[in-house]
């Protein structure tokens, strides 16, 4: 089911803006927003792992959501992500525990004017304390003796109580530490305006820390959960709240790991090895033109079911996506500008006041939208629903007076065809680029009216044109296409249920090659601002790489309603 806009989800939405306006006005950064509970830099997430800065807007309050953004704009604005990379340790838990450190240092260093900001930082704090504690978390000998320490080191740098609720029950544990970390204690309250020195104090007592959990024999288990194998049920839970994963290449080139710099610099010189075997085709010649006529048929049976109300979808889009425009003139009004034509009538009728003249105005679309689809192989199980929804859409927004287009991407081969075949008989040469041929498809294009263009949109029926599909150069391709018209306003809708991939180009070069390189399409048309894309998952969440995204359950039953959201989600401004 689709997630309409106007009812919690909305209400989330402005949550997250307001969230996002908060750490910009204190960092000064103005690239920064949430996406999906993470701070983001354009469409990268930020490297902060402390678990009390992760949010949810759909779950949590507004405060608890307030006291998340306060703590992230402390560690921007007062610890240096380059020195803390360096120093920071490369061990599982001696790295969380030196992020938390390091966060519990930036928090300690609100300004003392700020007493609403100190709260919200203590809330938050607080709040995520006393969910670790309800989880149950505390109940093994690992979950009890991190979560000691860290109320321990809250306490000690920040200058602020433990938390009331739980002070009983880390008395004992508190009792047996302090002893070994005392020294180290002291080293981090006097040394926090220090970043390297309270590091080296950090490091310490995170390594002290891992000691004793060696002792108790509790490492292994901790070891398990870093590198996803079983655990016992604490500490798998605990693992829940140390992510280290999906982090951002400048996290992961700070942990030295060759692989990922490989691939990092493989997203600059991302390239096709051949461009040779490379089509760009009409989806209607691709197909029988009997056949093509069948596949239209089935198409209007079963949008004749869902009975969607297109004029009202149509209106839906003109106020959102419209231009006022000039439109010559209504005369023989009652005011406005005197009409010289009429200057006797005004001296022989003095009583008529139906002589003036005024610029008439009328609503024009002056946008562009085009929906780019994904016709990779796990999408031949969506594809009523997608040829549905745009088939639909597309003759609404023609009603509404937009220019539109439909494309559609996919390979010639499967795992790389004749380039890869190329590439073999050249010996394998290292990082090659993408190793497929791309096929970008045109169902119809931007000249081409709805009812001529029909039933060639009907080809999205032909199971045999989805293969692979590689997403950041058919973005490039469908985003120039669009930037020639000439409009105020141009629109991409990706439409897709995940990630990119073709078999051929990750073996060669690495599981993130693709994705990386449609992050890196992404950020740059977003920096560009010539194109505004957006992502339709289709049963899945696609915020890992769009900044504005929204999601369809195919299985639910489509109607006006459904329909009517997504086209006010398309045409929503945004900022």
């Amino acid at each position: 089911m689709m997630k309409p806009l106007h009812d919690s989800a909305a209400t989330a939405v402005g949550r997250e803006r307001l969230c996002a306006a908060v750490v910009r006005a204190y960092t000064g950064d103005a690239a920064l927003h949430y996406r999906a509970g993470r701070l983001c830099r354009q469409v990268r997430p930020l490297p902060l792992f402390a678990p009390h800065l992760r949010s949810d807007a759909q779950q949590d309050d507004f405060a608890s959501l307030r006291g998340a953004a306060d703590c992230a704009a402390m560690r921007l604005v007062h610890s240096d992500a380059a020195l803390h990379r360096q120093l920071s340790p490369d061990a599982y838990v001696e790295r969380w525990l030196f992020e938390m450190f390091e966060q519990i240092r930036c928090e300690s260093l609100a300004p003392p004017g700020m007493s609403g900001l100190a709260a919200n930082l203590r809330n938050r704090f607080e709040g995520w304390s006393r969910a670790y504690h309800r989880a149950g978390l505390v109940d093994s000998q690992l979950g009890i003796l991190i979560y000691t320490v860290l109320q321990v080191v809250w306490s000690r740098v920040t200058g602020s109580r433990v938390l009331e609720e739980t002070e009983d029950l880390i008395e004992a544990t508190r009792a047996g530490i302090v002893p070994t970390i005392g020294v180290c204690l002291t080293g981090l309250r006097r040394n926090r305006f220090d970043q390297r020195g309270y590091a080296q104090h950090a490091r310490e007592l995170a390594h002290r820390v891992t000691s004793k959990l060696e002792q108790a024999g509790a490492m292994s288990l901790a070891d398990a959960a870093a590198d996803g194998r079983d655990a016992d049920d604490a500490l798998t839970s605990f693992s829940l709240w140390v992510d280290f994963e999906g982090t951002d290449e400048a996290f992961e080139a700070g942990n030295a790991a060759q692989g990922t710099r490989v691939a990092n610099l493989s997203v600059q010189r991302y390239h096709a090895y051949t461009t040779q075997f490379d089509r760009e085709v009409s989806a209607g010649a691709l197909v029988r033109q009997p056949l093509l006529r069948e596949y239209r048929e089935r198409l209007d049976e079963r949008i004749a079911r869902c009975g969607f109300n297109i004029a009202r979808v149509a209106r839906a889009l003109e106020v959102a996506l419209s231009a006022p425009q000039r439109d010559g003139w209504s005369f023989g009004e009652e005011a406005g500008r005197i009409d010289g034509r009429r200057l006797a009538q005004i001296v022989s009728s003095p009583a008529e006041r139906r002589v003036f003249v005024q610029e008439r105005v009328r609503p024009r679309g002056d946008c562009a939208i085009g929906f780019l689809i994904d016709c990779s192989a796990s999408m031949k199980a969506h594809v009523d629903t997608v040829a549905v929804l745009v088939d639909s859409l597309v003759r609404a927004s023609e009603h509404a007076g937009l220019t539109t287009e439909i494309q559609g991407f996919t390979t010639l081969a499967w795992n790389g065809g004749r380039a890869r075949m190329q590439w073999l008989g050249k010996g394998r040469p290292p990082h090659p680029g993408r190793l497929n041929e791309t096929c970008h498809m045109v169902f119809k294009a931007a000249d081409v009216g709805w009812r001529r263009a029909r039933t060639d949109i009907a080809a999205l029926f032909k199971a045999d044109l989805f293969r692979e599909g590689v997403d950041g150069e058919a973005i490039d391709w469908s985003c120039r296409r669009l930037a020639a018209r000439a409009v105020s306003r141009r629109i991409l809708v990706v439409i897709s249920d995940g990630s990119p991939m073709d078999a051929a180009t990750s073996q060669a070069n690495g599981p993130s090659y693709l994705d990386d390189h449609l992050k890196d399409v992404l950020l740059r048309h977003e920096s560009v601002r010539d194109v505004e894309i957006l992502g339709l998952g289709m049963g899945c969440d696609l915020s890992t790489f769009y900044r504005h995204c929204t999601t369809v359950d195919p299985a639910a039953p489509l109607d006006t309603k459904r329909l009517l959201d997504l086209a006010q989600w398309i045409g929503q401004r945004r900022g």
